[in-house]
């Protein structure tokens, strides 16, 4: 599955707990007073990321999209160096910051600028937990979001919602973008039930297959295979209407 972002978020934490007690040694307690708290809060993040605990909303995100402005304040260290580090990724990696994998359904990275958001006026299903939704071009867009740790899956029941959601907005003949950090794990696991349950593949398998063709750099691990397989069942086996 390659190393989680409770394993990563965890090297962090002992690196800025390491450098906290180097500057302190060193006399200068009030100049490392600030990688303690980032030491703690990377720490808190590593433990409620691990799959056994998996709460992604400690970092407040609301169904808006928005932080209130104290979960942005306690968790700043966090935040922000995702922010940060997205930006450097990106522009190291060259990738579209958008794929149209099939007329209609686009998949894709964080949205920060308007450039990076697929023509249309799109409906946003946003899978991140950290990111927020830019409102300064996306207020008039439909938008649904389903809290996800990075390199974790949404749970099937939110698979599932997200997917009906769509669904609903696909029949009102808007285009749909699934968005996470990147557009390599979370949202292609939701765009993959989203080609299911639109007809256009016949399994989740095959839906990953025709997203790579498209997007060659997506990489779902074994979580959201998981997922997906589970939310393959809950399809079967749910009550037809």
């Amino acid at each position: 599955m390659g190393v989680g972002i409770s394993v990563l978020i965890g090297i962090k934490a002992t690196t800025l707990l390491l450098c906290f007690a180097y500057i302190r040694r060193l006399g200068l307690t009030i100049l490392s007073l600030p990688f303690l708290y980032a030491s703690l809060i990377s720490f808190l993040v590593s433990i409620a990321s691990h799959p056994s605990i998996n709460l992604p909303l400690l970092l407040g995100k609301t169904t808006d999209g928005t932080f209130p402005f104290l979960s942005l304040l306690i968790f700043s260290p966090y935040i922000y160096f995702a922010r940060v580090f997205s930006l450097l990724r990106r522009l190291r990696s060259g990738e579209p910051p958008y794929t149209e994998v099939h007329p209609g359904l686009c998949v894709g990275a964080w949205p920060s600028e308007p450039r990076m958001l697929p023509p249309g006026d799109p409906a946003v299903v946003d899978c991140t937990c950290e990111f927020p939704r830019v409102k300064a071009f996306t207020a008039v867009l439909p938008y649904r979001c389903i809290p996800t740790w990075d390199t974790r899956s949404p749970q099937p029941a939110d698979i599932e919602s997200a997917v009906k959601w769509a669904c609903r907005q696909r029949g009102l003949n808007r285009p749909i973008f699934v968005h996470c950090a990147y557009g390599h794990g979370r949202s292609v696991a939701v765009m993959c039930a989203l080609l299911v349950a639109l007809g256009i593949t016949d399994d989740w398998k095959n839906a990953e297959k025709l997203i790579k063709q498209k997007r060659p750099y997506i990489r779902m691990n074994a979580l959201h295979r998981k997922a997906l397989e589970e939310w393959s069942r809950y399809r079967l086996s749910a009550p037809k209407k």
